[in-house]
């Protein structure tokens, strides 16, 4: 990973370092080394409660265990936990949506990156590349995300 932090955490990474997937291993390296503070990490709150989301509808974890892993990540005292919702971060959020075309919760993750004055998000998806404010990083190549997609099939 180059230096291009601070970095903000996108649930499809978060959830896949919280998994057995074949591929997890590129995201969860990014996960450690925001816990270790070798990165400059910013997490949305909200984003913990789409990963329990993605954890449980798609990488078949129970609620329970979903819940375990997450909370122990939040216990991680080096990332920087966002938890602005406020009218002016939603509303910016939906903006955002809107110019980029991407869905709600892409477009508020985009505003927190803004106003965090993050310089990276990485994400599993090439949905952040729609922003020209800051630099998308998709921790997957081609081929692992086709293997990621294998394993869901299952």
């Amino acid at each position: 990973m180059n230096d291009g932090g601070p970095y903000l955490f996108d649930v499809g990474v978060i959830a896949l370092a919280h998994t057995e997937a074949p591929v997890r291993d590129a995201a969860l390296s990014h996960v450690r080394n925001a816990i270790a503070g070798t990165i400059d990490a910013v997490v949305p709150y909200p984003a913990l409660f789409g990963a329990h989301t993605v954890l449980t509808a798609y990488y078949g974890r129970s609620n329970a265990d979903a819940s375990r892993l997450l909370q122990n990540f939040m216990d991680a005292k080096r990332i920087h936990w966002y938890d602005g919702v406020s009218n002016d971060i939603v509303r910016g959020g939906f903006s955002q949506a809107s110019n980029a075309n991407v869905g709600g919760w892409d477009g508020y993750y985009a505003q927190v990156a803004i106003d965090e004055g993050v310089n990276t998000v990485l994400t599993i998806d090439d949905d952040f590349d729609r922003f020209d404010t800051f630099d998308t990083e998709i921790i997957l190549s081609s081929d692992e995300f086709s293997k990621l997609n294998r394993f869901l099939e299952n």
